[in-house]
């Protein structure tokens, strides 16, 4: 009964997706592709320099159901959190918001949008070589 409930709710912020959209003047940035789903994920944040807090958080980009949705419930989980309190979400975190249980292939799939997170959370670590 809950996995189902947990089902509609994806698909819910699948179709409608929270926080969808560009957003001017994003202050960070953070890219993550998952090559085998074609899942592509842009998450752009507002944050306020006095207060490190993020104001305002949008994603664009498409891929599964799964990405999509994960993304858009992890934009209502960072807004209004300092980059110090987003910083310390986890890809439990993530997972838990989903609610349903996920193969190996379908984690990369939630994560995308988390990954995304962490880029524009560190650009110093996405510049940097690898």
């Amino acid at each position: 009964m809950a996995y189902d409930m947990y089902q509609e709710v994806i698909l819910q912020h699948y179709r409608s997706p929270k926080n969808f959209g560009p957003l001017e003047g994003a202050s960070r940035v953070g890219e993550e592709s998952n090559p085998l789903c074609g899942d592509h994920i842009t998450l752009r944040l507002k944050v306020d320099p006095a207060t490190e807090k993020i104001d305002q958080v949008r994603f664009e980009g498409d891929g599964c159901a799964i990405s999509v949705a994960s993304a858009s419930m992890l934009t209502e989980k960072v807004a209004g959190l300092t980059l110090g309190e987003a910083g310390k979400l986890t890809r439990d975190d993530v997972l838990k918001l989903l609610g349903i249980p996920l193969s190996p292939v379908r984690l990369k799939c939630a994560l995308t949008g988390f990954v995304a997170l962490g880029r524009a959370l560190h650009p110093e670590a996405a510049a940097s070589p690898a």
